[in-house]
């Protein structure tokens, strides 16, 4: 079945804003986490329904070698991300996004 992964204006942000520090951290590094995140999304897109529901109707899926999650829904055809947060960010600051 092939879903249509959509990517929420937050989220984008998010991304945005983690790929701007590991850059500032050394050169290369934001590429690094860019690749990492299509990786993970590459493997929500082949099975979305794989990764745990970690709040309420919201599935994570943690990227490897950089401390983020990537907090999706799924509705028939379709993933929306609502937020890409590094680990140790409270859930309950971006509860709003699932409402």
């Amino acid at each position: 079945m092939n879903f249509e992964l959509l990517i929420s204006e937050e989220a984008a942000l998010d991304i945005e804003d983690a790929f701007r520090w590991y850059q500032m951290q050394r050169d290369g590094l934001g590429k690094d986490f860019e690749l990492c995140l299509e990786a993970g999304l590459n493997r929500i897109l082949r099975n979305p329904k794989h990764f745990q529901k970690k709040y309420k109707i919201v599935r994570v899926h943690f990227i490897e070698r950089f401390p983020y999650g990537i907090h999706y829904l799924t509705e028939e055809r379709l993933i929306k991300v609502v937020g890409v947060f590094h680990t140790a960010r409270n859930p309950k600051s971006w509860d709003e996004r699932i409402k």
